[in-house]
Formats: structure tokens, sequence, C-alpha cells
């Protein structure tokens, strides 16, 4: 999921007037380093058996690039991580880093800051909910045949990404292109505040939730292509709203169940 976000993303307040969603006072992460919120995702994703034990994660630039820090940031949460018995690094042609294959759970203090946002988290899907179905219905209406070829160059990358990385970069440029189909500036640019936000809390996901995503995708692009407004905004709402069951906030409580989880 790369993003042109700046390094420390995670701990700074973002331009413009903040919203009530916005507020520092409700963003927890916002009180955490960049180093410790890479230690917290990866840790989540472990502990919610998003990460497999033995799993390689994609190198250092582009796990930097899909959360959103810079390449240093990285290299240091991996070597607190290699310590804390999370991760394994292994030299060599064949070498890099690796979910252990028994990683500790539930080391990194800092995942605290993401369980104590889930409410803002849920606040920001729904802004999102709102944003994007409504660009779906008019991009449905404006998207000409480039802003359609751009969303099919998307999907294809999605198809060919081999690492969470690699999809998530291609997934933000299918939202956004979709977004700035819908011709309306302004609202593009709360679109980029709350998206801004929201990826702040992604996860890595498995290779096979993101690949029936992509299916997802697929759809919404033909319902555009067919210029079927109401299709497009329906299935657009409800690819958002799955974020409210698939991002961490409903995996901890379907975890807590005993609910099946991503795979």
């Amino acid at each position: 999921m790369s993003g042109p976000y700046p390094e420390g993303m995670a701990t700074q307040e973002p331009s413009g007037a903040p919203s009530a969603l916005t507020s520092s006072a409700l963003a927890a992460i916002r009180r955490t380093s960049a180093v410790d919120t890479v230690r917290a995702r990866i840790s989540l994703a472990v502990d919610l058996g998003l990460l497999a034990p033995g799993e390689r994660l994609p190198n250092v630039q582009a796990t930097a690039a899909a959360l959103g820090v810079g390449e240093i940031t990285v290299r240091r949460a991996f070597g607190t991580l290699e310590r804390e018995g999370v991760v394994e690094r292994r030299p060599g042609r064949t070498g890099g880093t690796f979910i252990a294959e028994r990683p500790r759970r539930r080391t990194v203090a800092q995942v605290a800051a993401y369980r104590e946002d889930s409410e803002r988290v849920h606040r920001l899907i729904d802004e999102r909910i709102v944003l994007e179905a409504g660009f779906a219905h008019l991009a449905a209406e404006r998207l000409d045949r480039s802003g359609l070829d751009r969303l099919d160059q998307c999907i294809r990358e999605m198809d060919a990404a081999e690492s969470w990385a690699e999809f998530h970069a291609s997934d933000q440029r299918f939202h956004l292109a979709l977004a700035e189909g819908a011709g309306l500036s302004a609202a593009l640019a709360m679109y980029q505040r709350v998206t801004g936000e929201l990826y702040a809390y992604f996860l890595p996901y498995p290779m096979g939730y993101l690949r029936s995503s992509n299916e997802q995708h697929r759809a919404i692009r033909a319902a555009l292509g067919a210029r079927d407004a109401a299709s497009a905004a329906g299935l657009l709402h409800d690819h958002v709203a799955e974020l409210h069951h698939s991002m961490y906030v409903g995996l901890a409580d379907d975890a807590e169940r005993g609910d099946d989880r991503p795979s």
C-alpha cells in the first residue's frame, strides 16, 4: 500500500485547518516516533497473523515507501525488531529480513497507540467512504479514455505485484486516479488529507487477500467504463467500507472472537 508521505508523518499534524477527526488529541500515534510506528505496524501484523513466520519482508527501500518513512528509519526499526525476536536478518544473495520462525508476540509497547486510535480510524474510513463513493459517481460520467487507461494500468501493476509494498503503491495510484477523474479539486485536497491520515494505520496484508481486493478494482473499473454511476458508487462504497473489518481495527475484534482473518 508506497506513498509520497514525509519522514515522521505519523508524528506531525497535517497542513490546513484540522477537523475534529484530525485533532492531535485524538491521534495517539502522533506521540510515537517514526521508528516505533514501523516497529508497531510490523509487530501488530505478526500478532494478527497477517505476516507469517518465515515470511520475507520487502527490501528496505520498498518497505520505507510503503510505510511512508525514510530508509534509515526502517533499518533502525528492523534492527530493534531483530533484537526483540520479531524478525531475523540473513546475509547473502538470498538473504534479507524475515519474520522469525517463532516470532515473539506482543513485545512492542507502541502497538497500544494504534489500539487507542481505533475509533479515529473508523471515522477516517467513514470519511473516505463518503468521498470515494461520490467521486465514483461523478467519474463514471467524466473519466475519459486516458483516465480509464490509468486505472487499467494500476490493475495490471497490482496483478504483477510480488509483495504487499508493491501492491500498496499501485493501489494508492488507482484510488487517486479515480478521485482525480471526478474533477473536483477542493474535494480532492480533502481526500488526500483523509487518505494520508488513514495510510498511517495500514499494515502489511497477505497477498491472497490483496489479489481478491484487485478483483473488486476490476468490477469498479468495469462500472466506470460502462458509465454506470450508481453501480460504480455502490461498488466503491462496499470496497472502502470493508476496511472497517479488514484493517487492524476490525481484525483485532475478530481475533478476540476467534473469527477468520484475511489470508
